[in-house]
This record gives C-alpha cells, structure tokens and sequence, in this order.
C-alpha cells in the first residue's frame, strides 16, 4: 500500500474508516525523517504490513493532530488502532518503526 499524505481534517475520518493506521509526523529539514523514507516506503509496500493504512503529515502544517499526539520532535511516530491511539513516539531508527508497526499488528481490544 502506497504511503498517503494526510492533514488534520482527514486524519480522523481515515483512523475510524481503517482499523489500524500508522502515521509518520516530518518536518521539512529533519534529517532521520529523510533517511528513514526509504524504509518507511519499504515497510508500506511489504504484504506483512499490508492491513495498516500508512500516513505521512507534516508537523508544522497540523498542528491539531501534532498536538493530540503531543509531538515533541520529528520524526514522530502514532499509531492508531480501530480510530485509538495507541502508542506514539519519536523513532530514529528502521528496527525502531519496525517493531513499532508489529506493536500495531499484535493490537486487540
């Protein structure tokens, strides 16, 4: 599943229409957020990870949804479960959004 850019109005009609949503936070001159776009990308495209709708946001342009998450920095990590957020963090690595996307797999109620 290609990654989708999202914005605060769309971000919570996709949260209760997809069961499980990861969503990266980035800013235009973060470095770990252009170095982990590759894997973001890979991640998004593995048929393991494909029931989890992908988002990207800009931080600085959704300030709502930055704020319910309360970002501290990017890139800032959210993941969603059946429209409940679930766990959010700031990620700096690929086994780190890896394990953060298996978090999201293991998710019941």
């Amino acid at each position: 599943m290609a990654i989708q850019t999202s914005s605060d109005t769309e971000l919570r009609s996709i949260i209760f229409a997809k069961e499980r949503v990861i969503v990266k936070f980035i800013d235009e001159d973060c470095l770990i957020c252009k170095a982990l776009a590759p894997s973001f990308k890979r991640f998004s495209e593995n048929p393991m990870y494909q029931g989890i709708t992908f988002l990207q946001m800009d931080a600085a342009e959704n300030p709502v949804s930055s704020k319910e998450v309360k970002l501290t920095g990017t890139p800032f990590f959210a993941i969603y479960y059946k429209a409940t957020l679930r766990a959010c963090a700031l990620l700096s690595s690929e086994e780190d959004v890896r394990e953060f996307l298996d978090q999201l797999l293991m998710a019941k109620e």
